[in-house]
């Protein structure tokens, strides 16, 4: 009884699997799986419904299920797998939440009640759009030069199609790129002999069976002149600026060097202002005020010898004879 039981399900599974369905989905949306029975009416106790995964490397797995009227959802998928409505009732649809790529693979609902089994087969294909664009100008965009418009996915299920079209914003009216351009190994856009005729906006376009993705790239041709101009009054700004900077600079250091000048000239005022003042020496001095005197400056000294010698020779100016010159000791 067991081998025939086990041979009849065998059987369905074979039959099930050259009649599976084969679904295309979409990456990131909420997608749901067909299962539909007709179990039902012989008895909801009895009733079992599983949805089973052959996604992963350790063989099938449970995802969803109902038995003994519970649900049951795997730990750790919880959340992402419901029942879409009326399961009881015949539709047993799976619900999954934001479709990943990796959910990809052979997905099988089983119902069983009283002894009789029903299967749906489902292989899942996800699909990706186009990643977010990458989108670059390579080259100087000036007259008679070269330029690479670049347009890069990084993700995304393929063929990947790529298209140049050139646009007018405005109005996001598009028309087909001029005749010289190329398209290179890569789908860039290549253009060549720049020149005013190709100023405006180009716009890559990438494409697969399920969406698309779009960047512009603007492209103004300037002429060589026009270059130079710009060069020149760049060049006069940066020597004007510099030269704005030295001129401020002198003049600082200019005024510090006036300013050390001063200090040092009141300086040597000061040091003359305060020299020792020079004495007169008696002749009948002492012998120890001579050598105090002697032990003074030899600037003190000069001074006083310079003085009294001075002072010699006014008095034989003023007084000729003998006796005046006797008379003036005197007083002294």
């Amino acid at each position: 009884m067991h081998t025939l039981i086990r041979s009849f399900l065998g059987l369905w599974y074979v039959l099930g699997a050259l009649a599976q369905t084969e679904i295309k989905l979409v990456a990131d949306e909420n997608v749901t799986l067909p299962c539909r029975h007709s179990l039902g009416h012989l008895g909801i106790q009895s009733l079992d419904i599983e949805w089973l995964s052959n996604i992963s490397d350790h063989g099938k797995q449970v995802l969803l299920s109902y038995s003994g009227g519970q649900v049951y959802n795997a730990e750790n998928h919880k959340g992402r797998y419901s029942f879409v409505s009326k399961y009881l009732e015949g539709d047993a649809s799976l619900f999954i939440r934001s479709l990943q790529p990796s959910d990809a693979g052979q997905y099988i609902c089983k119902v069983k009640n009283a002894g009789q089994y029903q299967w749906s087969f489902i292989t899942v294909i996800v699909l990706v759009k186009p990643s977010e664009l990458a989108c670059s100008s390579e080259g100087a965009q000036l007259e008679g030069k070269n330029v690479t418009l670049n347009c890069k996915s990084t993700a995304g299920t393929k063929p990947l199609n790529y298209r140049w079209v050139r646009v007018n914003l405005k109005d996001n009216v598009e028309r087909p790129v001029q005749s010289t351009a190329r398209i290179g190994p890569e789908n860039q856009l290549l253009l060549h002999n720049l020149s005013k005729t190709d100023n405006g906006s180009y716009r890559c376009e990438v494409s697969n069976e399920v969406g698309k993705r779009t960047c512009d790239v603007d492209v103004t041709v300037q002429s060589v002149s026009n270059t130079g101009i710009l060069a020149g009054v760049a060049c006069g700004v940066v020597v004007g600026v510099f030269l704005i900077f030295f001129t401020v600079w002198l003049l600082f250091h200019k005024k510090e060097f006036k300013k050390r000048e001063e200090e040092e000239f009141f300086n040597e005022i000061r040091e003359d202002a305060e020299a020792p003042k020079a004495r007169l020496v008696k002749p009948g001095s002492s012998s120890s005020d001579s050598r105090s005197s002697q032990s003074g400056s030899s600037s003190t000294r000069s001074t006083t010898n310079s003085a009294s010698r001075s002072q010699r020779t006014h008095s034989t100016q003023e007084t000729p004879h003998g006796e005046q010159r006797h008379h003036c000791l005197e007083k002294i």
